[in-house]
């Protein structure tokens, strides 16, 4: 099998750089690009290795120093930690793309030699490599940045009714959730229905604008509130609601009122 050195160095190379930058978008680390590019074709010259009669540890060693000194080059030092950090997720966009490939690879080749693979005897390892690899690493930074987002706005919230039950529940603060009680100005956090069971609590209807029209929205009185562990001291209602709040694994919506008086 013929080995093209030139395609082969720039196939490390554009690899590289994908992977680097999609580290520095993760981890918002706003790396120069050319940083990215020097640390890039550093991480390319390695090829040269796999020409040398290493044996598998010496290899493995050589791989991971490379690795360290293109994290610093692309990055910078400025403690242990930040460059941990900045290793791990190089080597877990890796096998993220790595297992994407291997994935399609493995769907779709005849006859696979290596890293080469063929489809009726036409090697797509190059198409594969050069068009899926950036759609691959751009969903996968795209879904990371959802979940940071969602997971920094979740909140274990527990919540004991009026008899004495109690509920251990994911609150998720809403910052559009802007209800509150017009006759005790109450900030209203919104529950859902499926999540009360067969409680039925004393409910009082609140009139409430959404965006697109005024409704009534029923509300009960709730004994106590502790969100991530703090009683929360601020009297508030709990709206009932039929709809999901299309969240994953989210009960509640609270109030941005409770977090500026009571979590500060």
């Amino acid at each position: 099998m013929k080995i093209y050195l030139d395609l082969l160095l720039f196939l490390n190379f554009f690899l590289d750089f994908i992977l680097l930058l999609c580290v520095s978008l993760i981890l918002k680390r706003n790396a120069k690009i050319k940083r990215l590019l020097l640390a890039s074709l550093i991480g390319a010259l390695s090829i040269f290795s796999l020409f040398y009669p290493f044996n598998s540890f010496t290899l493995f060693l050589l791989k991971a120093v490379i690795s360290i000194f293109m994290v610093l080059i692309s990055f910078g030092f400025k403690d242990i930690k930040y460059t941990i950090n900045n290793i791990v997720y190089l080597y877990l966009v890796s096998i993220i793309l790595g297992g994407a490939l291997y994935l399609i690879n493995d769907s779709l080749a005849y006859k696979t030699t290596g890293l080469i693979f063929y489809h009726n005897g036409f090697s797509i390892n190059l198409i594969l490599v050069f068009i899926l690899s950036p759609i691959i690493l751009f969903i996968y930074v795209k879904k990371q940045r959802k979940l940071k987002e969602e997971y920094a706005k979740k909140y274990e919230t527990q919540i004991t009714f009026l008899n004495g039950k109690t509920k251990l529940l994911t609150g998720f603060l809403d910052t559009g959730n802007n209800l509150y009680d017009p006759y005790k100005k109450r900030p209203i956090i919104v529950i859902n229905k499926s999540v009360l069971e067969s409680y039925n609590p004393r409910c009082i209807l609140v009139p409430c604008k959404t965006v697109n029209k005024e409704s009534l929205l029923k509300c009960f009185k709730i004994k106590k509130i502790i969100i991530n562990g703090k009683n929360i001291e601020t009297e508030c209602l709990v709206g009932i609601t039929d709809n999901n709040f299309g969240i994953e694994g989210v009960d509640l919506l609270l109030h941005e009122k409770l977090f500026k008086e009571d979590l500060k």
